[in-house]
């Protein structure tokens, strides 16, 4: 009896101990009721998950049981936290913390693992914007070697890195991905369609500025139509409108507006995709081996302080303080985010799809009864100094990252786990619920086709080759985290009229450059900055590329197009 009695108990205490059993009755379950649709069969579904929950065994036999990662808060992050780390588990028998917390805090999270060189999670999501910065440090994890490599047991056969559309934000200099794309969304041009579509402000906009009310090709049209809005419509239906909607606070999120990308789209940055070399959208030049950062300011041969860099920053203010509505000097970017979607904003130069989601719910101001948007969503107009094969805008594309000395037994649960929420199962699914597509095969998909109606260009952005001209941050920037904090700090002041915006980027110009020059002398793994030595400012200027000269004229004709005109550039492949 003492025997049966201790048999028992041990068998009793190792099924409360143990992971709760995977199998594939589990993933059987999950394939009907959540994972649909998908562009995989079902058989094949089971195909997939069947290999997870073998390589999950294999884990759970070295002692791996639970791992932690992060992401930020993001709709995309909150479905794969509360409903995809639960499948996980129930499929494989691991169970995932998934934490959801605030970018900035991911940030910092991401710093502290860095210096003391102890990862806090087993896996990250952090913005591909940071690739400069994990490659040159070296502490990140090379997938493409992990893959072939030490890696490969754990590395899903169907994973099909090919049809990742974000793959190339993700690769660094030595070509090698060191990140894999889990979401991602663009700036682009938002509008109020019916009300540009209607005929008595076609008439009068066009009677007064001489061309159509379309959507803006230039920075020149953008300001003539917020000017048109704000100042001679004014009102719809007795509510005051706005022709332009943007943010001010002095925040941490004011330096987003202007590090993804505004200054490239004024067209500060040389030319080349995914970013200007050998300057890019930040002003930062690198050398001759295209990865060497040399200097940020005009007297290094960089551009943040150049022509185009201050008249983007002037606009910014200009256009904030005349066609915005007040409030907006003094919101975030989460704050003034939901704005537009209250139905008295006509336009909007620099809007995230990621709030795809939020703008297409039943009942708001913007959206017909019949469930399609009042609004859609275009390439956003470029400044004066911007050139054809420029960087067009920024895209955000949130990415599985992976210390490279962290526990290989947990680092490989949390790749399985990275795999699982991007995996062809279950990827078109989440890409419904977020709208932030990572994958072609989900593009394509008839699922996306039915819903595009209701998602006002989203669709038609994405299934064109064009999207490509929509990038991230990319390699010239040494270190994210300590460079995108100055950006912010220095713009505020021209927000406040403390300062001009040439004295604001000239700050700016100068800062980066301190940093750099502390990144040179502590040294990086690879690629540290070498900085050019100071030089007269002027001898860079140039017509042919960055920094570029001051145009005698910054304000040319403003020229607009038809959306349908748009629509069917974007499904001919091209950007505009």
């Amino acid at each position: 009896m003492k025997l049966q009695h201790s048999v028992l108990t041990l068998a009793l205490a190792t099924a409360l101990t143990s992971p709760v059993w995977a199998d594939e009755a589990a993933a059987k379950r999950w394939i009907d009721s959540e994972f649909q649709p998908s562009t995989l069969s079902k058989a094949q579904q089971k195909t997939e998950m069947k290999w997870f929950i073998d390589a999950a065994k294999k884990l759970q036999a070295k002692g791996v049981t639970e791992i932690s990662v992060v992401s930020e808060t993001l709709t995309t992050h909150e479905y794969e936290s509360r409903t995809l780390a639960k499948a996980f588990q129930e499929i494989t028998g691991i169970k995932v913390n998934h934490d959801l917390i605030q970018e900035g805090d991911v940030v910092e999270k991401l710093q502290t693992s860095m210096q003391s060189g102890k990862s806090i999670y087993d896996g990250w999501v952090t913005d591909s914007d940071l690739i400069g910065t994990h490659y040159r440090y070296g502490n990140v994890l090379n997938l493409t070697d992990y893959m072939t490599g030490k890696g490969k047991p754990w590395t899903n056969p169907g994973l099909d890195v090919k049809d990742f559309i974000g793959t190339s934000f993700t690769t660094g200099p030595d070509g090698k991905m060191y990140q894999l794309p889990t979401q991602q969304f663009a700036n682009l041009y938002w509008f109020r369609a019916d009300w540009f579509a209607r005929k008595d402000f076609k008439d009068q906009f066009r009677a007064k500025y001489g061309y159509e009310l379309g959507v803006p090709q230039n920075w020149s049209a953008y300001e003539d139509i917020a000017a048109f809005f704000s100042n001679d419509v004014k009102s719809i239906d007795g509510k005051q409108i706005y022709g332009h909607m943007d943010y001010g606070k002095k925040d941490p999120s004011l330096g987003w507006r202007f590090t993804d990308a505004w200054l490239s789209m004024a067209g500060a940055a040389d030319i080349g995709i995914p970013n200007g070399k050998p300057i890019d959208e930040w002003g930062i030049r690198v050398a001759a081996d295209g990865c060497t950062p040399v200097g940020a300011s005009m007297s290094r041969g960089g551009a943040t302080n150049s022509p185009a860099a201050v008249f983007a920053l002037t606009k910014y203010v200009d256009w904030m303080k005349k066609y915005a509505p007040k409030e907006a000097l003094g919101m975030t970017f989460g704050e003034s985010g939901p704005v537009p979607a209250q139905g008295h904003i006509a336009q909007q130069i620099f809007w995230y799809t990621g709030f795809t989601a939020d703008m297409v719910k039943p009942g708001l101001p913007v959206v017909n009864a019949d469930g399609t948007p009042k609004w859609r969503m275009a390439p956003g107009p470029n400044g004066p100094y911007w050139k054809p094969g420029m960087q067009n805008g920024y895209q955000d594309v949130g990415s599985w990252t992976f210390f490279k000395n962290h526990d290989s037994d947990k680092t490989a649960a949390a790749w399985l786990y990275a795999q699982f929420v991007t995996a062809k199962t279950t990827s078109l699914k989440k890409t419904i619920v977020g709208l932030t597509p990572i994958r072609e095969s989900d593009i394509q998909s008839k699922a996306m086709t039915d819903m595009a109606p209701k998602l006002g260009g989203l669709v038609e952005f994405y299934r064109s080759p064009a999207r490509v001209a929509w990038t991230p941050t990319g390699t010239n920037v040494p270190d994210y985290p300590r460079l995108a904090q100055l950006w912010w700090q220095n713009v505020s002041v021209a927000v406040s009229g403390e300062k001009t915006p040439q004295q604001a980027m000239d700050n700016l110009a100068v800062e980066m450059d301190q940093v750099m020059a502390r990144l040179e002398r502590a040294g990086m793994t690879h690629c540290a900055p070498k900085l050019n030595p100071k030089g007269d400012p002027n001898k860079y200027l140039s017509d042919k590329a960055a920094p570029w000269k001051k145009l005698a004229n910054e304000k040319p004709k403003g020229e607009t197009i038809a959306y349908e005109k748009l629509l069917n550039a974007w499904k001919a492949g091209k950007v505009r």
